[in-house]
């Protein structure tokens, strides 16, 4: 069985944001509420990977939220690169190929960099997928990419909290479920169409949240945090 995650090592903060000052002027703000920081595509292009270098200096844990899909050679290569920074999950997406080259470059940088596949992005619905030509839903789709990850060794999933359930049942208790789309009790659920709150997120077997405009956005961010982790402290 995996090691015990504490409630507030559970919590991700996704720093979507265009620069790494507004990004170290949250973190700042946030303190001790919050441990493990998302970097994603606007950041990381913008400075974002020196950041998550300074914040693994610092004792913070580094999600690199890149989703990495390319030819076999090309994804290996990246992950042996991004395993130098220091971060504690990498997301690829779910292709069988992609994972398994991913999967490789881990093994070969011995970095204890973990590799998350991405199943369905939280934005899509059964409809989004029929129109990028798949023909299974959205819940089936999930399920066959999380059984090739599984298989091919891949460290954990990001998917929507409603399939985590789902999800489980396919992985196993020993591999991680790490889960977007996640809103407070009455917060915006802006571009998301798959949402729950982070208390729904752990009954259903949820390892992390990612939580970013609910308390990037916040007039206290620190305060966001914290009772997003008391939430989840409760319903664990």
């Amino acid at each position: 069985m995996p090691e015990p995650i504490s409630p507030r090592d559970r919590l991700i903060v996704a720093l979507d944001m265009a620069t790494t000052d507004e990004a170290e002027r949250l973190i700042e703000r946030i303190g001790d509420a919050a441990s493990f920081y998302k970097i994603g595509y606007r950041l990381g292009y913008a400075g974002g990977l020196g950041l998550a270098e300074r914040l693994v200096r610092g004792g913070r844990k580094v999600f690199l939220d890149l989703k990495l899909h390319d030819i076999g050679n090309t994804v290996e290569e990246g992950v042996q690169s991004l395993a130098g920074i220091g971060a504690t999950f990498l997301t690829v997406h779910a292709y069988p190929q992609t994972m398994r080259a991913a999967a490789s470059g881990r093994d070969k940088a011995g970095s204890g960099l973990k590799i998350l596949g991405v199943t369905v992005l939280t934005s899509y619905d059964d409809a989004d997928a029929r129109e990028a030509g798949y023909a299974l839903s959205v819940a089936d789709l999930v399920a066959v990419r999380a059984a090739a990850a599984k298989a091919i060794g891949i460290d954990g999933i990001v998917c929507s909290a409603a399939e985590a359930a789902q999800v489980r049942a396919v992985i196993g208790p020993d591999r991680l479920i790490v889960t977007p789309g996640i809103r407070p009790a009455g917060a915006e659920i802006g571009d998301q169409k798959r949402v729950v709150t982070p208390a729904e997120a752990m009954r259903a077997g949820v390892d992390h949240v990612v939580v970013g405009r609910p308390i990037t956005g916040a007039g206290d961010p620190r305060d966001v945090a914290r009772r997003i982790v008391d939430e989840m402290a409760a319903a664990l």
